[in-house]
């Protein structure tokens, strides 16, 4: 595997000497700077390149090129949208970057209840059914969210959250309403409201189809630009604030690969987003779409039978790493290949407290995470003699 590392470009409190020190050859980056939608030009992709390169590094996958709402809705002016993302594509694979990693979820890119869960090993980001239900419902208080929860669910969901403090509803509106990745500017309750208006009468029917769409539609260019697109799953891989999902489970790959005739539609496999729905057989899942793998994220889940999950130790949770491992290393090998893979979402370590990053991104956290899988492959090679 390549090993590649997060980086958010030249704000973020981990630098890119950080990640070359931590023994990575490869760097995992996006132009935050230039708004959804928006052409990423030739100039702005040399500049950041250099920067990665001055350091000895590869800018390995763009994560993410993002979707803008309109392609996602297939309204306002999502075809000047569309044209602008086939140019970034050219312009990116001019420059020697092929691989994209995107998602097609509504509003939110991921959510969680607690950024700030305790574990033995550090803090993890977590996310709690009962909290959430109560944030839906008595914080963001979208409309008729109640018809979406059981009168079980909001009758615990009430008693839990009159039992919170002031800093805590204030803790539980915060981590529910981060930002996005890239942004240090948090949603506000009246934007995400307004957001979510605007997909009223989309389903997950509609919502499928516009994706393949998109991709069709892209498919002439992003071939001709030996271009990957490697579709980031669900976070939560679930239906949350009443929004449809199109990538939580085998099911939903299946029916990408099979409206969408070409072979740029692949996966970003994320093991701790699939890993958080019971039904996800990893290894299973690993096996049957490994030809449409593109992108390795590996962190594992720990998942509980209320629907709670927190970010667990790589080696520990539920993902059994070691499998996604060996089945990925003996991918390589058998189609003489190199997958690039970044470790997901460390815990965030005494020693990380003194530097600036996004929640899931501290710096030793995802090291010590980094580490451990990089030991994993040597020893799976070494025992298997490759």
């Amino acid at each position: 595997m390549e090993y590649t590392m997060r980086w958010y470009g030249p704000n973020d409190g981990v630098t890119l000497k950080d990640i070359a020190q931590a023994g990575c050859t490869g760097v995992v980056t996006a132009l935050h700077q230039i708004p959804v939608g928006e052409i990423w030009t030739d100039e702005a992709i040399k500049e950041r390149k250099k920067m990665i390169k001055a350091e000895g590094l590869k800018w390995s996958v763009v994560e993410s090129l993002p979707v803008h709402e309109d392609i996602k809705k297939r309204n306002g002016n999502y075809q000047q949208w569309i044209e602008n993302y086939k140019i970034s594509l050219q312009n990116l694979s001019s420059n020697g970057i092929y691989v994209i990693t995107y998602n097609f979820m509504p509003v939110l890119d991921w959510l969680r209840t607690n950024l700030n869960y305790e574990t033995r090993t550090g803090f993890a980001l977590r996310f709690e059914w009962l909290p959430f239900v109560a944030f839906d419902l008595f914080i963001l208080q979208r409309p008729d969210a109640e018809k979406d929860y059981s009168e079980s669910d909001i009758a615990k969901a009430k008693n839990y959250f009159d039992n919170l403090s002031a800093e805590q509803k204030e803790n539980l509106a915060k981590a529910c309403m981060q930002g996005l990745p890239g942004s240090k500017e948090a949603f506000s309750k009246e934007k995400i409201l307004s957001l979510l208006d605007e997909y009223k009468g989309i389903d997950e029917a509609t919502l499928q189809q516009n994706l393949f769409l998109f991709l069709n539609e892209i498919s002439t260019v992003a071939e001709a630009a030996n271009m990957q697109m490697a579709i980031h799953p669900d976070d939560p891989p679930f239906p949350v604030l009443g929004l449809p999902r199109i990538m939580s489970h085998a099911n939903h790959v299946r029916k990408m690969i099979e409206n969408v005739p070409s072979k740029i539609a692949g996966l970003c496999f994320c093991t701790g987003s699939y890993g958080a729905r019971k039904e996800n057989n990893l290894q299973a899942m690993f096996q049957e779409f490994s030809s449409r793998i593109y992108f390795l994220h590996l962190r594992s889940t720990q998942r509980d039978n209320e629907g709670n999950f927190f970010e667990a130790d790589h080696l520990a949770g539920d993902a059994d790493l070691f499998s996604i491992v060996k089945l990925a290393t003996e991918l390589e090998r058998s189609e003489n290949k190199i997958i690039p893979m970044r470790p997901d979402h460390g815990h965030q370590l005494n020693i990380d407290n003194d530097i600036d990053s996004y929640p899931g991104y501290s710096f030793v956290g995802r090291l010590k995470g980094l580490a451990e899988i990089k030991g994993m492959e040597t020893a799976i090679k070494r025992l298997s003699n490759y």
